[in-house]
């Protein structure tokens, strides 16, 4: 007689996620969206600082804060059981040559502004520490997110101003880069992703997701939703050289310094003050800047002690002076 012996159930491998892609495409596109709108400024086609304040800001923070947050969620549904090492350290190292790729090419193309840390750094840095969050407890995981994202308002050390260290993202200057994404606090949207994850596989949202199969319409954002690196090397380099080529039939018109700076500081002003105080506010910024012969120093960017001392006691000064002659026509 034939004894059968009883074996477990293979399980069946985890179904890809398409609304995830889809969700990635979009990002993408909106990515590409700001990329272009960034060029644009840069070859004097928009207003200088236009992609740095009010909403074309908080854009570009959605869109990192989404990109971040499904590299999280992703990282959690590849090894969140059981860890493919082989798996990801190939993604890892596809990552990280293209994070030290894009800081090679943009240290040689603008140095002034290079990407020393982006979000290819940040999301090659963020894989590797998310796998230590990848057994802790959903709630415990949430919670250190927050922390992350709240340590830059509350916590910002001289210590850390060395070139070398900021990419942790808490010294007391903001450097300049043209892509900027340091661990702190841009780690803790990868931390809620992780976070989120294991809520929904728990919950059952998971598998509803998976069962999610959207029409012909959602093909192009899942194709690029699924070549996401590629669609990120490749569409900056397409769009910059298109407005490169659109300058060299109808180049933009040159500003000075002197005008650059005003619309600068009058859009970054409008953010919490209104556009009466910072017309006033901004020319005083100027006459004295110029006065001190000290205007290239702020256009080349200097970060220290000193000047960044200075700079906001000049500030300090031309508040005083434009709320105080505010006052006066107030009473006149």
């Amino acid at each position: 007689m034939t004894i059968h012996t009883p074996t477990a159930p293979i399980p069946e491998p985890s179904r890809r996620i398409v609304a995830i892609d889809i969700v990635r495409g979009i990002a993408l596109l909106a990515m590409a969206s700001y990329h272009f709108t960034w060029d644009l400024e840069f070859f004097g086609y928009t207003d200088p600082g236009l992609t740095a304040f009010g909403w074309w800001k908080i854009y570009a923070r959605c869109i990192a804060s989404t990109f971040l947050f499904l590299v999280g969620v992703s990282l959690y549904l590849a090894h969140g059981q059981q860890i493919r090492w082989n798996g990801f350290w190939k993604r890892f190292a596809m990552v990280a040559g293209a994070a030290i790729a894009i800081s090679v090419v943009t240290r040689i193309a603008t140095p002034d502004g290079f990407i020393f840390f982006g979000i290819l750094h940040e999301i090659a840095l963020a894989s590797l520490l998310g796998l230590a969050f990848l057994r802790l407890p959903a709630l415990l995981t949430l919670v250190v997110a927050a922390l992350v994202i709240a340590a830059p308002v509350y916590l910002r050390f001289e210590a850390l101003d060395h070139p070398w260290l900021w990419w942790i993202g808490l010294s007391a200057i903001n450097p300049r880069s043209n892509d900027y994404v340091p661990l702190f606090p841009w780690f803790g949207a990868v931390l809620v992703g992780i976070g989120v994850a294991k809520l929904a596989s728990v919950s059952g949202q998971r598998a509803r997701l998976a069962s999610l199969m959207p029409g012909r319409w959602a093909n192009p954002l899942v194709f690029i939703g699924r070549h996401s690196l590629a669609f990120y090397l490749i569409h900056q380099p397409l769009l910059i050289g298109c407005v490169w080529l659109f300058s060299q039939v109808m180049p933009a018109q040159v500003e000075t310094v002197q005008v650059n700076f005003l619309k600068t500081c009058q859009r970054s002003c409008e953010q919490t003050r209104n556009a009466t105080f910072c017309s006033s506010y901004c020319s005083c910024m100027l006459t004295t800047l110029e006065g001190e012969a000290a205007l290239d120093r702020l256009e080349n960017n200097d970060q220290t002690a000193e000047f960044r001392a200075h700079l906001g006691d000049l500030a300090a000064s031309c508040t005083g002076q434009t709320e105080d002659k505010m006052d006066e026509g107030g009473t006149q």
